[in-house]
């Protein structure tokens, strides 16, 4: 059976106090729910992602980190690598979020480098990707979502798809207020799933997580986690506040 996953991607916030604070107040507010089957993660920035392990230790939170780079080391100053965030506890990797490629031009060539380095190193991926606003206004949405999974990953061996978790989002709802309808994110969830197993097989279909990156917020949480095909979100504004945050979780 299928995970289900709520991720907290914090991208450039949270100095080390906030860092702290954060995972406490988040820590507080899930202590008591039942978990079976749930996923709680929670991706700080690279300076804060040790601090963030050991504070998050004996808790159901887990700590992952926003990107990687493809190479075991080198020359690449400002980069981080594999074996770096495996020595402080690290095990999975948000890789290819719509900021990366759009600001810092990462292609569907290049991460297909860094799944591939991912999966040598035995750490997991949250792959990200998704359709711009032109693209769902010229109906090419489901052509772009397929490329940029037949670019990146469609290469893999079906095994590799056990560390493997996918999170589409529609760039034109990311930090826009805007929202798929659950409707269209059932829609396009059902379509990735339905590609994978035409790739692959039913088995590896059923089995991965799909999680839904865009906008979602207390107040949507619940009906957009509703939908079958729907196993939970990669969440950005609102999981910088703890109360927020832990209100989708308890809606998944």
């Amino acid at each position: 059976m299928r995970q289900k996953i709520v991720a907290g991607n914090w991208k450039m916030n949270n100095d080390k106090q906030e860092t702290k604070t954060l995972i406490e107040d988040v820590k507080t507010e899930i202590e008591n729910l039942s978990l079976e089957n749930t996923r709680v993660i929670v991706a700080p920035s690279f300076v804060n992602l040790e601090s963030a392990v050991n504070l998050a230790e004996g808790s159901s939170i887990e700590v992952v980190a926003q990107n990687m780079h493809q190479a075991k080391s080198g020359a690449y100053t400002g980069e981080i690598s594999a074996d770096m965030l495996k020595s402080i506890g690290i095990k999975s990797v948000i890789l290819g979020h719509s900021e990366r490629r759009t600001y810092f031009g990462e292609t569907d060539e290049l991460l297909a480098e860094k799944v591939n380095a991912v999966l040598e190193n035995d750490l997991e991926t949250i792959f990200c990707f998704g359709e711009l606003l032109e693209d769902r206004k010229s109906d090419n949405h489901f052509n772009v979502v397929e490329s940029q999974l037949k670019n990146a990953l469609f290469h893999l061996e079906a095994k590799d798809w056990s560390s493997i978790v996918l999170a589409y989002e529609p760039v034109w709802a990311i930090g826009t207020g805007e929202t798929a309808s659950p409707e269209q994110a059932q829609e396009m969830h059902a379509f990735i799933r339905s590609i994978v197993e035409k790739q692959y097989n039913k088995e590896v279909a059923d089995n991965v997580s799909i999680l839904y990156g865009g906008s979602v917020k207390p107040a949507n949480a619940e009906e957009i986690f509703s939908k079958p095909d729907v196993d939970g979100g990669l969440i950005g504004g609102a999981a910088l506040k703890a109360s927020d945050f832990s209100a989708i979780i308890k809606a998944i």
